[in-house]
């Protein structure tokens, strides 16, 4: 969190224009007595060191501080726009792993043509660009077949073709990794125990496969959640739905720093709440983990 909130502020610094002139707009009139009020108000005037060291102690008193365009606290600004990117990040992430776990369970260890097509659409999905699969799917869905709505976050339907938007180049991704995973995993000498057993191949796959491989796939899972924060901009915007992605956008645009960096603090905390579900997870997973962590813990 120190090393995203140190970078933010170092990278912002670093970008041409004044502050001041672009909260004031091209237009403006102010005098030069007005614009010195204006950086004093905000504490621009101090050096750079300072400006940083004030920044950090307002973080640790959880103050994220005012927009300066739109002269309201941040963390008002992000209450009231995060609820659906949070939304549409958890649908899209639902996507993916219901999509991959099928593709990967249906055609693991199969004929090699049922794989091959498999992996077709799983590069196919990775390669295609978000925003023009998003606009391929409103024209046929939302202009021609009418079935979702084109724009907007209201209700279950308005949801759906952001979240597969979003959802299916991550699913391409997961799949790949389940697959050689399951493969691997249908080669070990459990399965032909638990064959043996007269379970039936799906069985097989699904109640003792599925759980060697998922591993990787909850560690690639929990890396790709954190990233469809950035993802959620562009889908956003070309749904036209309400979010953190459009606020960040017009916060860059227009130099509102207070809201960048807390954007950017946001999307580290989410990392690191996701990395430290995704670790408490392989736990329940796996019990081999437990039993060596007890091992560890009371050496034995």
């Amino acid at each position: 969190m120190l090393g995203a909130a140190t970078t933010a502020f170092g990278a912002l610094q670093l970008l041409p224009g004044d502050p001041v002139a672009i909260i004031l707009g091209p237009s403006t009139m102010a005098s030069p007595e007005v614009r010195a009020q204006i950086r004093d108000d905000l504490g621009l005037d101090e050096p750079v060191v300072l400006q940083y060291l004030h920044y950090l102690g307002r973080l640790l008193h959880g103050d994220l501080g005012y927009s300066y365009q739109l002269q309201q606290p941040v963390s008002a600004l992000i209450s009231d726009q995060i609820m659906p990117t949070v939304q549409l990040a958890l649908a899209a992430i639902v996507v993916a792993v219901v999509l991959s776990v099928l593709s990967a369970v249906a055609t693991a260890g199969r004929h090699p043509a049922l794989r091959a097509v498999a992996s077709f659409w799983e590069l196919l999905s990775v390669s295609t660009p978000p925003f023009w699969l998003g606009i391929l799917l409103l024209t046929v869905l939302s202009f021609r077949i009418q079935v979702f709505p084109v724009a907007g976050a209201s209700g279950f339907a308005a949801l759906v073709l952001p979240a597969i938007t979003l959802g299916l180049p991550v699913a391409g991704i997961l799949g790949q990794v389940l697959r050689e995973g399951l493969e691997a995993a249908l080669e070990q000498p459990f399965v032909v125990t638990a064959r043996a057993r007269g379970l039936s191949r799906t069985a097989v796959r699904v109640r003792h496969a599925l759980r060697h491989a998922a591993i990787p796939l909850v560690t690639l899972s929990g890396w790709l959640a954190g990233t469809l924060l950035g993802g959620a901009v562009l889908v956003e915007k070309v749904f036209a739905r309400p979010g953190i992605g459009a606020l960040t956008l017009q916060a860059v645009s227009s130099r509102d720093m207070p809201v960048v960096m807390s954007v950017v603090l946001l999307s580290a905390l989410v990392f690191v709440a996701i990395s430290t579900a995704v670790d408490l997870l392989y736990l329940f997973i796996d019990p081999r983990l437990r039993t060596d962590e007890a091992a560890r813990r009371f050496g034995s």
